[in-house]
């Protein structure tokens, strides 16, 4: 699948946005790793096996990896969007599964989980590019 004009505002955006994320938190303080792994626990009980440090290395890295394989035009599209899926599926369910981000019926996000409800989008864009058909 070789490069196609139209995915580029699709793997730019959320490329740039993951790797961001990425970056800032490869100086995660042992505070902020714990806060984060806290609320990934609501949702994979079995990071509890880390320590708070650990997860936030890997978290970093793997949020790096997967911004820099998004803004790399040379890997397939369908490969990126699975990694996309996946990332972007752990943190919806993460939202999904966190007290006091949603509202009564599961789903709307409080005022609290507005910030993780956005998440939706990176879901969508990377179904966008692993179900695209090939032409």
């Amino acid at each position: 699948m070789g490069f196609a004009l139209h995915r580029l505002p699709l793997r730019l955006t959320a490329g740039a946005f993951i790797l961001n994320s990425g970056v800032n938190k490869l100086s995660l303080d042992a505070e902020s790793a714990a806060g984060l792994q806290q609320m990934a626990l609501n949702a994979f009980p079995q990071l509890e096996a880390l320590s708070a440090g650990d997860f936030g290395t890997y978290l970093a890295a793997g949020e790096v990896a997967l911004g820099s394989s998004l803004l790399t035009p040379f890997l397939p599209s369908k490969l990126v969007g699975l990694g996309l899926t996946a990332f972007a599926s752990a943190l919806v369910f993460t939202y999904l599964r966190t007290p006091g981000l949603t509202e009564s019926d599961g789903i709307r996000p409080t005022q609290a989980g507005i910030g993780m409800a956005k998440d939706i989008f990176l879901l969508g864009i990377g179904l966008a590019l692993l179900l695209e058909k090939k032409k």
